[in-house]
């Protein structure tokens, strides 16, 4: 379960792919319409539809999803926490500010059937309850409506809204969440569309935090806030209560202007297993490699966190304006990396 690390993950597409994994070529467009037929069926948006066709596509074309050692070179330095200058304008920048948390996973790790941010944290507050105060203690210390949203799953979002009812301060409906979209599963053997007739819900799958972007874009929901004069988007995960609003970070993202900013932090043994910044020799830029990205023979050095020195905290900072424009430019779906699941079609079976 390579994408399942304690730690956050990048956000990236997975395909989920039903194991053994015996990967054999097919053709885009020899699978492609039963793939588009079931989705509609299943009324999934255009947006989605657009995202799963780019991510199968990279799989149906053979193309190597891994990141060897050969590409890479560690990261240097960056900039500190430390380093950043107080804030001066910040609160301003508050307005055009939303606060998300990604919400969609459930807790069946841990014995739960519904979202893990209901489990109960402290004397008697689940991490829903927490955020919920959280938000609260922000709007009155910065003394700005806070906009604030989730991104729920088909699988978190009745339980999660009804949880949250007793906070309408945070606001209801569409305004307080939209929901990520879900993915056909794809057989391994031939890439045809999963069918499990025991449970038809097992052929369908979360697609991952990638799926962050094009849900935005489906629901409405990136073109609502825009209308609304927001630009900048802080994401986090919603177990980690550590991700409050933090000025100092968002006026120093604003000044950037850079279109996307990722909180890191230092590696240390206990995250060797988990994904890792590094510098692409190639570009010279900035990426991910997570370990479902790692060859075999390259997993020591990818372990090696005296060389890969950064991890992704996924806490994460949108211009949602230059969002939009890579959507336009790229029609809708956004190339990002794409990794392998594989899975068998129940995941109790």
């Amino acid at each position: 379960q390579a994408f399942r690390s304690q730690r956050p993950k990048t956000p990236t597409p997975q395909l989920h792919l039903p194991a053994p994994s015996l990967l054999t070529m097919a053709s885009l467009d020899s699978v492609w319409a039963a793939y588009e037929s079931k989705m509609k069926a299943e009324g999934l948006n255009d947006s989605a539809i657009a995202a799963f066709k780019y991510n199968l596509g990279v799989l149906c074309s053979g193309a190597n999803t891994m990141i060897p050692e050969s590409a890479l070179d560690p990261v240097a330095s960056l900039p500190t926490y430390e380093s950043l200058a107080e804030p001066k304008d910040a609160k301003a920048l508050l307005k055009k500010t939303v606060v998300l948390k990604l919400n969609g996973g459930l807790g069946t790790g841990m014995g739960l059937d519904k979202a893990k941010s209901l489990l109960t944290v402290t004397s008697g507050n689940t991490f829903l309850d927490l955020i919920a105060k959280q938000v609260g203690v922000m709007k009155g210390e910065y003394q700005t409506d806070l906009k604030f949203m989730l991104m729920n799953s088909f699988s978190t979002s009745k339980d999660t809204l009804d949880a949250l009812s007793r906070y309408p301060d945070l606001g209801t409906g569409s305004d307080l969440e939209f929901v990520q979209n879900k993915a056909p599963k794809v057989t391994a053997s031939d890439y045809t569309p999963a069918a499990w007739p025991a449970d038809p819900g097992h052929e369908w799958c979360p697609p991952g935090h990638g799926d962050l972007y094009p849900a935005m874009l489906g629901s409405g929901t990136l073109d609502m806030l825009l209308g609304k004069g927001f630009k900048y988007m802080f994401v986090s995960n919603s177990d980690n209560l550590g991700a409050t609003m933090d000025l100092k970070i968002l006026e120093h993202f604003a000044t950037s202007k850079a279109p996307f900013m990722m909180e890191v932090a230092t590696r240390t043994e206990a995250d060797k297993k988990g994904g890792h910044l590094a510098t692409d020799k190639a570009t010279g830029g900035l990426t991910l490699r997570e370990s479902a990205q790692c060859p075999d023979e390259d997993e020591k050095e990818f372990q090696n966190v005296g060389k890969y020195t950064f991890f992704n905290t996924n806490n994460l900072w949108v211009d949602l304006e230059a969002l939009k424009v890579q959507f336009d430019k790229n029609n809708g779906a956004l190339p990002l990396p794409v990794m392998l699941n594989n899975k068998t079609v129940d995941p109790r079976d």
